[in-house]
């Protein structure tokens, strides 16, 4: 199939190379003239394991190509995706500004049948805003060309992109039309051929479903946080909790883990922009609400229990960070918890010393150059001469360390671990302070 994605961001990258990658033929869009300049250069603006490799043998083979022409684009593809993206306004409601440009480009430039496919997460009725701008702009023209709006929602975690595109649980289309449950089930066909995980469904359902999964998943990590806050002030050890809970088959382990709590481009978006949709029809979520006030809570433990263990007093102060991305394998930091605690520090006269696999390019993109911001080039060098340490990515390279070794190099033996890595046992064992997420020692 021919096929177009506007939009060259996390989504549309790993769509179009992923489609590409089975032969269809693709042509990524984006209005971004230096992203496109670097994409065909071989260079990939974000961090994802395998991607690189991936985008580079399909744009080698001549199926994955990169444009900033828009009425090339339109001219490609019978399908076109819109994979843009939706930030959140002040209001906490999705941005469809970007969405509904592309729908207007469509209309604009368009000379032949289009199915318009919704691959950005977007709030119920969003097709139907497409639908309306598409057929303004064909009105304005004189033009009655056949088009078609369905709903094709992106379920992907940063980190493990190609895995879930290729071998994901579901691939759900919102539509009622047999002729775009064809070509989208021509689309997906290599994916599905061991396994069919192809759903239909109305566009508003599968609208609706892209968001009440987040917000499920953002649920079970503030209700474990939650949790785990408890846990601490009853003396309860919260991984023994999580096992206890997780072996129940009707809970299950994933989404469990208690932490300083999540960030990313999805979740703080997504429920926001539920519980605005929710306003929008005179409903109010309580539910929604709790999980993002729980999340911004616990977000700001990491600085909480800090600064209980130097009695409040962190004024000229060095912290070494481990991790600054809101989760491993990324560099996004969009909403993460290193931020949140960063800021707290340099606010309390406080210095960082920081250092993450991947994110520290984000990082100086994000902060440039402060004077209480050093940015070190691995684990051992931030520790050295710190007076504390605190953990706010669980990258695999921090899980095993010699516990000697590290009290040697800090100047305080305080390690604040915001993702419960280490046993509490074995690191006090060497004369350590180890503050972790409900496991005891609360310092909330």
């Amino acid at each position: 199939m021919r096929i177009t994605i506007f939009g060259t961001g996390y989504v549309g990258l790993v769509t179009g190379t992923c489609l590409a990658d089975v032969g269809h033929e693709v042509l990524c869009m984006d209005v971004d003239a230096e992203k496109i300049a670097r994409l065909e250069a071989g260079e990939i603006p974000i961090f994802e394991p395998g991607l690189e490799e991936m985008v580079k043998a399909n744009v080698g083979e001549g199926r994955l190509r990169f444009t900033t022409d828009a009425a090339t684009a339109v001219a490609f593809g019978t399908l076109q995706f819109i994979a843009v993206g939706t930030p959140p306004d002040e209001d906490g409601s999705a941005d469809l500004q970007y969405v509904l440009a592309v729908a207007e480009t469509i209309g604009r430039h368009m000379t032949d049948a289009k199915v318009v496919v919704d691959k950005s997460t977007v709030p119920v009725g969003t097709a139907d805003r497409v639908r309306e701008t598409i057929a303004g702009v064909l009105a304005e023209r004189g033009e009655r060309l056949a088009f078609e709006v369905c709903s094709n929602p992106e379920f992907l975690k940063e980190g493990a992109a190609i895995e879930d595109f290729t071998h994901g649980a579901r691939i759900i289309v919102g539509t009622d039309s047999d002729r775009v449950k064809a070509l989208m089930r021509e689309c997906y066909a290599p994916y599905i051929r061991l396994q069919e995980k192809l759903m239909f469904m109305e566009v508003r359902a599968a609208e609706l479903t892209k968001y009440a999964a987040n917000a499920m998943l953002a649920t079970k990590i503030s209700f474990m946080n939650e949790i785990a806050n408890l846990a601490e002030r009853l003396g309860a050890d919260i991984e023994q909790v999580r096992r206890g809970i997780g072996s129940d088959p009707r809970i299950g382990y994933q989404f469990i883990y208690p932490g300083c709590g999540y960030g990313g481009s999805c979740f703080p978006k997504d429920v926001q922009a539920l519980a605005r949709t929710a306003g929008d029809v005179g409903y109010e979520a309580e539910l929604l609400g709790a999980v993002e006030a729980v999340n911004r809570r616990q977000k700001g433990s990491l600085f909480s229990k800090l600064a209980r263990a130097f009695d409040g007093d962190l004024e000229g102060r060095t912290i070494a960070l481990w991790g600054l991305a809101f989760k491993p394998n990324t560099d996004d930091m969009r909403d993460a918890p290193s931020r949140t605690l960063m800021e707290a520090l340099w606010t309390a006269g406080a210095r960082v010393k920081a250092y993450d696999p991947e994110a520290m390019g984000e990082c100086r993109r994000l902060y440039g150059d402060r004077q209480d911001l050093e940015l070190v080039e691995d684990r051992a060098e931030a520790v050295q001469g710190a007076d504390a340490l605190v953990i706010c990515t669980e990258w695999k390279a921090f899980r095993s360390v010699d516990f000697a070794w590290l009290k040697a190099q800090l100047a305080m033996p305080v390690i604040v671990d915001g993702r419960n890595l280490f046993e509490p046992e074995a690191v006090k064992a060497h004369g350590l302070m180890y503050y972790a997420v409900g496991r005891g020692d609360s310092l909330n």
